[in-house]
């Protein structure tokens, strides 16, 4: 039997060009329809709820099919054929619609476009989505697309003109670059359209609008605008009202509660660490975290606003190491991948400054979060990441909690300059539905179904071991007795399950829609407890809430330690607006709101335009405030420790070399 195309031919060539004709403009009109179903259906999870949105918002409807044109348009411009350019649609489409369906289960958040720059860091997810049902639906989409292409071999491949590909090709991208950038006639057109971006609830955002809409909406906000107002005398103005603020103290600090000795600082962020305890709900055959127990009775304790659940710990590291807020960036955003490529001032290079040694220490991948290149422009002097790690104990799959307290007290007993430690461990990392451990310890009790009751214990084993890391930490410097100072606190809230599936079992929220969440749902599941030790009397306080991005501000004051002009402005924004989210603020009389009070704007403002001077604009307040933490510079001998123990990396076993960990 002859190919399709072959016997057409008899028929003549117009005919067969009216045909071509006819089957394009069908395809343009239909393919686009289907996609967006397609695309909304995976997004949504529910055959139900997708036709309900689509019978309620056709406008929308049609708006994210224009889009999906438009892209198809582009990609039949570039290939040429037909069902090849349907295909690859569907595969582009359809994978963004599943990498924003898994996002949501698994963090609240969908996809974004930065998340394309992610690079690497997309495979740590992939364990996440390889359950049966993940593996069906991603199987059923690559069929498609091989039916297609197979297809393709057959039937008439429809090509255009080349002069009708190149206009074609630039109309769309023309096309889609004006509704990217919101220029003015796409902006007209999406208003008639419904469209209504909600920045500040990107879930909702993407459920109203539909996914491709939304996504396209947010490509503008990967550049962050400049701040109403932000100029060189406003600045200047502004850098005048921060002179002689540097050394606020608060109410409870001593000027030099060590005697003028330089303690250690230790920093430890301990993945997804959050107090299991709390689901009401549950009940445990023993305490977790006693330790942690202990020091919120017996020290400065509290907990801490985190700007993350599930997932993203390098934008809490980035609020605490900055004293910026994460609520002044676009929703979703990553500034480590994004933002972070030239000198910022930070903690670590305050600490330089007073003329302590600042090290990061992270047991995992140097490379994750473009980490190494970041913590070199935040001014640290040395970088620990996994290859540095000598012969490290593991527990799952990374690197044990206690093997990260060995390294601590190692780099500190080995340094003699006191020591600046901003330390992101990595053992309790999810999911937790791996029995990594074997057997747990510690029995959970509740009405939790066999999945969640697996999950949870996972987890708490986890909680416990880093409760237990933190003890043996104690203990040392306890014996020691050099001048230290360990905060220690969770970066978010850990992931456990599809839809906050344990949290809603454990009684601790009521849905699994975050959208759905009263205030203080949205402050519970975004609280991480944070505890502190020294073996030097210092003041005990009890924080009902505090900004992570706060938080390094509030410790040099409780220290005693003189601030720079911006954190002293943090510490003093901290006495009345001591929480702040993209979605929910907490004022000082622990009241709720889900935007900035016209109270607070002014202030906030000021914190923006500080924030904004610093990260993206002309640097204004440098030039009129004589500081060196405002200059911060690259540290010339970044990471030389280190730098000679690279060629062991070539081993052929590919195992960690015991010179990995010298302090050299």
């Amino acid at each position: 039997m002859r190919p399709l195309s072959k016997r057409r031919k008899k028929a003549g060539p117009g005919l067969n060009r009216l045909w071509s004709n006819f089957f394009i403009v069908l395809a343009c009109a239909v393919v686009p329809l289907v996609l967006v179903f397609g695309v909304e259906f995976i997004q949504r999870g529910n055959l139900q709820e997708t036709w309900t949105w689509l019978i309620q918002n056709p406008k929308l409807f049609t708006m994210n099919a224009l889009l999906d044109l438009f892209i198809f348009l582009l990609i039949y411009a570039l290939l040429g054929g037909l069902l090849p350019s349907i295909a690859v649609s569907i595969l582009l489409l359809c994978t963004m619609s599943f990498v924003s369906f898994f996002k949501v289960k698994l963090i609240g958040e969908p996809f974004f476009p930065w998340d394309i720059f992610l690079n690497k860091e997309s495979m740590n997810v992939l364990p996440l989505v390889t359950n049966q049902s993940a593996l069906m639906r991603i199987g059923t989409m690559v069929g498609t697309v091989l039916v297609l292409l197979l297809l393709s071999i057959w039937v008439p491949r429809l090509r255009l003109k080349l002069k009708t590909r190149v206009v074609v090709g630039l109309m769309a991208v023309f096309a889609v670059y004006s509704f990217g950038v919101n220029a003015p006639w796409a902006s007209r057109v999406m208003d008639r359209m419904g469209a209504s971006e909600i920045v500040w609830n990107q879930s909702e955002n993407y459920g109203n609008n539909g996914m491709m809409l939304a996504f396209t909406m947010n490509v503008k906000n990967a550049i962050v605008p400049k701040p109403e107002g932000y100029d060189e005398p406003t600045m200047a103005n502004l850098a005048q009202s921060l002179k002689g603020q540097s050394g606020i103290q608060l109410a409870s600090a001593k000027a030099d509660p060590f005697n003028g000795k330089q303690p250690n600082v230790i920093f430890i962020m301990s993945e997804a660490f959050w107090d299991p305890t709390l689901l009401p709900n549950v009940s445990f055959s023993a305490d977790p975290v006693p330790t942690v127990h202990r020091l919120q009775q017996e020290s400065t304790s509290g907990y801490l606003l985190s700007p993350q659940f599930g997932g993203g710990t390098s934008n809490v590291e980035y609020e605490v190491l900055t004293g910026q807020s994460m609520s002044f960036l676009p929703a979703g955003s990553v500034p480590y991948q994004q933002y972070i490529s030239k000198p910022l001032p930070s903690l670590a290079g305050y600490f330089e400054e007073q003329g302590y040694k600042s090290m990061a220490i992270h047991s995992y991948e140097g490379w994750f979060w473009n980490r190494e290149n970041v913590y070199k422009q935040m001014g640290f002097e040395s970088f620990m990441s996994k290859d540095q790690f000598s012969n490290p104990q593991y527990k799952g799959d990374f690197i044990s909690d206690d093997e990260v307290a060995n390294n601590i007290i190692q780099q500190v007993d080995s340094t003699d300059k006191p020591m600046f430690i901003y330390t992101v461990t990595m053992q309790n990392h999810g999911p937790y539905d791996d029995q990594r451990y074997g057997s747990n310890p510690i029995q959970v009790e509740g009405n939790l179904t066999p999945e969640a009751k697996d999950t949870l214990e996972t987890y708490t084993q986890g909680a416990q071991d880093a409760d237990a890391s933190l003890q043996k930490l104690i203990d040392h410097f306890t014996e020691t007795g050099e001048p230290t100072v360990i905060v220690f606190y969770g970066d978010h809230l850990p992931m456990l399950g599809y839809d906050y599936d344990v949290y809603k079992q454990g009684g601790f929220i009521q849905s699994g829609k975050s959208e759905q969440w009263s205030l203080e749902e949205l402050k519970k599941m975004h609280s991480v407890p944070f505890v502190t030790w020294s073996n030097v009397d210092l003041p005990q306080e009890q924080l009902p809430i505090l900004s992570n991005s706060f938080l390094g501000a509030y410790m040099l004051n409780h220290m005693g330690m003189q601030l720079p002009e911006t954190l002293a402005y943090n510490a003093e924004l901290s006495q009345k607006m001591p929480g702040m989210l993209r979605n929910l603020v907490v004022d000082a009389n622990q009241n709720l709101y889900s935007s900035v009070p016209d109270s607070l704007k002014n202030d906030v403002d000021k914190y923006r335009q500080l924030q904004y001077d610093a990260l993206f604009g002309k640097q204004y307040l440098a030039k009129y405030i004589d500081s060196q933490y405002l200059q911060q510079t690259v540290m010339p001998n970044y990471n030389q420790e280190f730098a000679v123990q690279a060629p062991a990396e070539e081993e052929i076993d590919g195992s960690l070399n015991a010179s990995d960990g010298d302090n050299k």
